[in-house]
């Protein structure tokens, strides 16, 4: 986990600090009296603990002098905390959409924890083809994020939200066009109860990988580019299930990165190398960044 130790200056540039840490969930994989096993179980009470760092506070409606349509486009390649991006001069006028994401997590038949993801459909007009989390835009009826991530599950593969405990959500991250997107995972207690049923409308398929696999530097490869002077890499994770090969990147990739940490409670194998963007006035002290 990398955590920013004290308040910035304004404009100021960050140093990050890695804590390595053992995971917190064990192995077994008796039946509690919860439903599921005993180390989803323990999973679930873990989360629950954990509280997203709050997100940076603005003093002062100030331009971070950075070109906003430039960061737009790097955010909508790698994804980030919204702590992480710049904002426009005027505040009032930044009001990113709210959506939600669902990191659905269930343990697999050799024990290990897996989490469900689809392929959106190649009829979508935007990211079509991709591999995505269920997910989709807050409605106003919805009265969190975790009705709404629960809600765009049971629309798009047909996840019933009585089998998901919502434990927890992550803190906000920024994607295409500033959208802002709230990770929250939950605990599919018996993945036997769940049958997926695809909207072909908007999915074209549904699988799952191992959590574990966004902390492994097995199978992933980067990408350099550069961003106003400064470097940065976009992940891609490559996934063979059956006769079938996926590519994770991007936002989902960030996503999963940040869930994987937070859940086994250390840092990926890999350097992250984001973009360093520039700061406002005040950031919070211990606020999580990668």
């Amino acid at each position: 986990m990398f955590i920013l130790h004290r308040r910035l200056p304004l404009l100021a540039r960050t140093t990050f600090i890695c804590n390595s840490m053992e995971p917190a969930v064990t192995t077994t994989a008796t039946t509690s009296s919860l439903g599921g096993s005993s180390r989803l179980a323990a999973l679930a009470q873990q989360l629950r603990m954990y509280k997203p760092p709050p997100s940076s506070t603005f003093d002062e409606a100030e331009e971070m002098q950075a070109d906003q349509e430039s960061a737009g486009k790097v955010v909508s390649q790698v994804g980030f905390q919204e702590s992480m991006t710049p904002v426009p001069k005027d505040p009032e006028r930044f009001r990113p959409k709210r959506a939600a994401v669902l990191i659905c997590i269930f343990e697999g038949e050799e024990g290990d924890l897996r989490v469900i993801l689809t392929k959106r459909s190649s009829r979508l007009s935007t990211h079509s083809g991709e591999v995505s989390l269920p997910g989709g835009k807050a409605e106003e009826d919805d009265k969190d994020d975790g009705m709404t991530a629960t809600r765009e599950a049971e629309e798009e593969i047909g996840l019933d939200p009585s089998l998901v405990d919502v434990v927890t959500s992550l803190e906000p991250f920024l994607s295409k066009h500033l959208l802002r997107v709230i990770p929250v995972i939950g605990i599919l207690r018996d993945k036997k109860t769940f049958n997926p049923k695809p909207n072909p409308a908007e999915v074209e398929a549904v699988f799952d990988a191992p959590l574990e696999m966004f902390l492994k530097d097995e199978n992933r490869r980067s990408e350099e580019r550069e961003w106003m002077g400064e470097k940065y890499l976009i992940h891609y994770f490559d996934y063979r299930t059956g006769d079938k090969d996926y590519t994770i990147w991007g936002l989902t990739a960030g996503i999963l990165i940040r869930a994987a940490s937070v859940t086994y409670q250390r840092p990926p194998a890999f350097i992250e190398q984001c973009p360093k963007f520039k700061y406002p006035k005040m950031v919070e002290k211990n606020t999580c960044m990668p």
